[in-house]
């Protein structure tokens, strides 16, 4: 589970803790860092305000969320990894 962070987006935007990349293939082979595809799937860890009343946020901190392989902007909080994009670049929730 994504732990709390001190930071809190803007308007319309999430903060997502990345899942970690696969390291090995379904058949046992060890996936070399050249090779490992950005994950898509990761947790939201923190929320914006929403940018309008009638676009409400529609995430909220905890679930765990599909987005677009070239989604968000990187960068680092606290010696931690997380991506920033807007809720619409979010795909859907898992169960």
């Amino acid at each position: 589970m994504a732990k709390k962070v001190n930071f809190v987006p803007q308007g319309d935007r999430v903060l997502v803790e990345p899942a970690a990349a696969e390291e090995k293939t379904s058949g046992g082979i060890i996936i070399p860092d050249s090779a490992k595809e950005k994950p898509q799937k990761g947790v939201i860890v923190a929320v914006g305000p929403g940018k309008k009343k009638d676009e409400p946020i529609t995430v909220k901190v905890g679930d765990k969320v599909l987005y677009g392989k070239y989604s968000g902007t990187e960068l680092t909080i606290d010696g931690k990894e997380y991506l920033i994009m807007k809720q619409e670049d979010v795909f859907g929730n898992f169960e």
